[in-house]
Order: C-alpha cells, then sequence, then structure tokens
C-alpha cells in the first residue's frame, strides 16, 4: 500500500467514542466495555509492551513488542527480517491483526475460589498494518515508540543511523475498531459465603521503579535526567 498517510492527531472533530463493532463488543461482562477515546489512550499510552496477533502460515501467532501512540495511529518496530513486519508490507491489502495491553491494578479475593478475579484495564485493537515507509513519518514513529518507554528519552539519545534505519522496518495500525475492557471493585461474593471464614478483597498492584543504576562505563560526571528522576 503506497505510504501517503501522514501521521493522525486527535482533533477538535473527533468523536469522544469510538463505534462499537461485532468483533469490540464482548459476548460476556457486557458493562466492563469502554469506547471512550480518552479513557482508551490513557491505557495505551500507560503500557510498556503491547502483544500483537496474526495469522502466519495458517497457525496464530502472537508476539510481545514495544510500541508508540501517535493521535489515532499506533506504531509497532522491528527487525526488517520479521515476518509480521515483511508480511505488512508485501501487498497492498497489508497484514490483518489484533493488538492487545493489559495493566493488573489488583488481585481480587474471594471467599469461593470460583470468584476470584483481577481489577484490571486492557485494549483490544483490530485492523490491518502497513508497512511505513515515507522517512518523516518512520522518524516520528520511532521517536514515539521510545516516548512510549521513557518520555523525554527520544531528545536525549542518539537518533538511529542509515545503517540502523535500513534494518529496521516499522508498522501502523490506525485505531478504528477499538474497544477497552475494565473491572474494578472488590469480589463478587455469593450471598450464601458471606459467613464463611476467609479473608475477602483487593491486594492492589501499582507499577513501580528503583533508583536508576549507571552502566559500568558511564562516565560519572553525567547525571541522571530530570524525567528519570520524574518517575
Amino acid at each position: 500500500m503506497p505510504d501517503t498517510h501522514q501521521p493522525q492527531t486527535t482533533g477538535p472533530d473527533a468523536a469522544a467514542a469510538y463505534e462499537p463493532t461485532g468483533r469490540t463488543v464482548p459476548t460476556r461482562s457486557r458493562e466492563r466495555a469502554a469506547y471512550d477515546r480518552d479513557v482508551i489512550h490513557s491505557i495505551l499510552d500507560e503500557a510498556y509492551i503491547c502483544h500483537l496477533g496474526f495469522v502466519r502460515d495458517g497457525a496464530p501467532v502472537v508476539l510481545p513488542t514495544l510500541f508508540g501512540r501517535v493521535g489515532e495511529r499506533l506504531y509497532v518496530h522491528g527487525s526488517t527480517g520479521s515476518r509480521p513486519l515483511r508480511t505488512a508490507g508485501g501487498s497492498d491489502e497489508g497484514l490483518a491483526v489484533c493488538l492487545t495491553v493489559t495493566h493488573v491494578d489488583g488481585l481480587v479475593l474471594a471467599r469461593s475460589a470460583f470468584h476470584h478475579s483481577l481489577n484490571y484495564r486492557s485494549v483490544v485493537v483490530h485492523g490491518v498494518a502497513h508497512t511505513v515507509t515515507d522517512p518523516e513519518e518512520r522518524r516520528i514513529a520511532l521517536d514515539a515508540i521510545v516516548e512510549q518507554v521513557v518520555p523525554g528519552r527520544s531528545t536525549d539519545s542518539r537518533p538511529a543511523d542509515e545503517k540502523e534505519l535500513a534494518a529496521t522496518a516499522v508498522i501502523r495500525l490506525d485505531l478504528r475498531e477499538v474497544s477497552a475492557k475494565i473491572r474494578t471493585g472488590g469480589p463478587n461474593d455469593d450471598e450464601r459465603d458471606l459467613a464463611l471464614p476467609y479473608w475477602s478483597g483487593v491486594v492492589p498492584l501499582a507499577p513501580g521503579y528503583a533508583a536508576p543504576v549507571p552502566a559500568d562505563d558511564l562516565d560519572p560526571s553525567i547525571a541522571v535526567p530530570e524525567y528519570l528522576n520524574a518517575l
């Protein structure tokens, strides 16, 4: 597919929510589904890793990988020798994919084993991925992937040189068919179990960061950047 699209951004005319489709409406716990654009963006932006699913030689494949968001578009990068990245650029049809991210916010412990659960936030994106060939969009995409991991890092590191760029493929996936699913709150114990002598509740989980550890060969005069201290 010709690479004629520039990165999309959310504008004042963007709808407040994504339109549900047959693939984005869950068959169970529909009350947990969300299509609000800001909610979905916030879940994506908090993630470091996505899981990219596709079909290869008639069998499903799911790969964990880094990604970045720019407006209404997700970017995934990898080696030019990667099968999915080659396939995405091998025809006008691109590559049909399903991309997911998940955050676990708490362990939900019920009195019964059946009602144990997790508090979580997840996003599922369906669509067709295409290879990015435009040099400027590739630069934007690669910067976004670095920024996804540590905001501020893309301007505090050497950009990829021509050899590194030649070895790197980038695919894009537009946010069109997308939904979130969110669970919050405590356990849903059956009334008959409320008197049982078992602890019940939620064990909250939150990401944490230890102090940055400098490389063995780092010049000791180089201080820890403020954007790392901000984590």
